[in-house]
């Protein structure tokens, strides 16, 4: 049986590297727009949006222990840089510099770069996502030599589900997926000892998505591989509390809809070859911010899924058909058990289309999704077809709850 070659190995951990960096960048991000420390901001007659100064951010990371020092905090940001996270609002600045200069994120104003390692991160990421959402999970706490890993799936029983699931069209397609996701840092043999087979051999996914970085960890790569799993990794098989779920801290909608208009669908581009069906349209990164970066909930009150389906309820059914343009469909959806519409962007197709805040999402392009949290539900709008299909339910009075 082929083993996992070294050089495929030290592939993996650059590759595995790279989306620690991407997970860390995001989960800043969020937490700047909670901050207001990224906001519109004016210089010499012109308004640069979504911008944050550098030498404030530099006091922002000294002051919330991201950095012990401000020498630490310039590399810091210096690796965003240099992964294409972050770049001075004109590209006249290459390097990171702690001045009154102006910087963004890539992913606020739609330049960042979709390439195909990205896509393939992307897609292992909205995979594991819609495995451990589901509650009869493949993912499970499994033994091998008597040590027991936690997330593991056996070989045939992941092709099984990816077919299942309709992520890919035959055995051949999902064995090509998984041995990319392989060689990408994305899962491993459980003893780092075997390539991908569709056998009864396990395997598990070796980065935790939703672990909250310390953004000093990007400056070793060996520290992040011998990091300890969080409380809050999913990999511990810990589910968060009803109220954990629906708390919210957040934004203000109309900041929101700004980082929503900045996704743009154009900069996707398929790849190329025989993977290219795997990448239909990626999903946001910004779908996995961790519970502190989520934006504060616009509904008065909890809404349970049975209220909503029960006899009487004074709610209606709408069916909205929203045609994305060339930067997205223009709304955000949050909460979990039931989803619900965050913020509508006013000059967006959802908005054209008939979409309110406050609205319940029901199904996606035909598949139900009252018992979805908002990460899974805006994967599958990220991942499906460029018309979007959405079954939502409002109040009968417009009274929203």
């Amino acid at each position: 049986m082929e083993s996992v070659s070294s050089p495929v190995k030290k592939k993996a951990a650059e590759r595995q590297h790279r989306a620690e960096v991407l997970l860390a960048g995001e989960q800043l991000r969020l937490r700047l727009h909670d901050g207001k420390l990224i906001k519109d901001r004016r210089y010499h007659l012109r308004t640069y949006p979504n911008c944050f100064v550098a030498k404030e951010l530099t006091d922002w990371l000294v002051e919330h222990k991201e950095a012990p020092d401000r020498e630490t905090g310039i590399r810091l940001m210096q690796k965003l840089m240099h992964h294409n996270i972050i770049h001075h609002v004109c590209d006249e600045h290459s390097d990171y510099k702690d001045a009154r200069l102006l910087y963004r994120f890539r992913k606020d104003d739609g330049t960042f770069p979709l390439d195909k390692d990205v896509k393939v991160f992307l897609r292992g990421q909205s995979l594991y996502e819609k495995m451990v959402s589901i509650e009869d999970s493949i993912l499970k706490a499994r033994e091998e030599n008597e040590v027991t890993y936690q997330r593991t799936v056996f070989g045939c029983e992941l092709i099984d589900w990816l077919i299942q699931e309709g992520e890919t069209e035959s055995r051949k397609e999902a064995v090509e997926l998984c041995r990319l996701l392989l060689e990408y840092g994305i899962i491993q043999h459980v003893l780092n000892k075997h390539h991908f087979f569709d056998t009864k051999i396990l395997y598990q996914f070796c980065i935790n998505f939703r672990r909250r970085r310390r953004l000093t960890e990007l400056l070793s790569e060996e520290a992040l591989r011998s990091l300890p799993e969080s409380p809050d990794s999913p990999f511990c098989l810990r589910k968060l509390s009803s109220e954990q779920s629906a708390s919210f801290h957040s934004v203000q909608p109309a900041k929101e809809i700004k980082m929503v208009s900045a996704l743009r669908r154009s900069s996707v581009t398929s790849l190329s070859g025989a993977s290219c069906s795997y990448f239909p349209s990626p999903p946001s990164l910004g779908v996995l911010p961790s519970i502190d970066c989520n934006p504060k909930s616009v509904l008065t009150r909890p809404v349970t899924t049975d209220e909503l389906l029960s006899p009487g309820a004074p709610y209606v059914k709408k069916t909205l058909t929203i045609v994305g343009d060339s930067v997205g469909w223009g709304f955000v959806v949050r909460g979990g058990k039931p989803c619900h519409i965050q913020a509508v962007d006013p000059g967006g197709p959802a908005a054209a289309a008939g979409m309110k805040v406050c609205q319940f999402v029901f199904s996606v392009n035909g598949m139900y999704v009252l018992h979805l949290d908002y990460q899974v539900v805006g994967n599958l709008i990220m991942t499906g077809p460029r018309t979007l299909v959405l079954e939502v339910m409002e109040a009968i009075d417009e009274q929203m709850p």
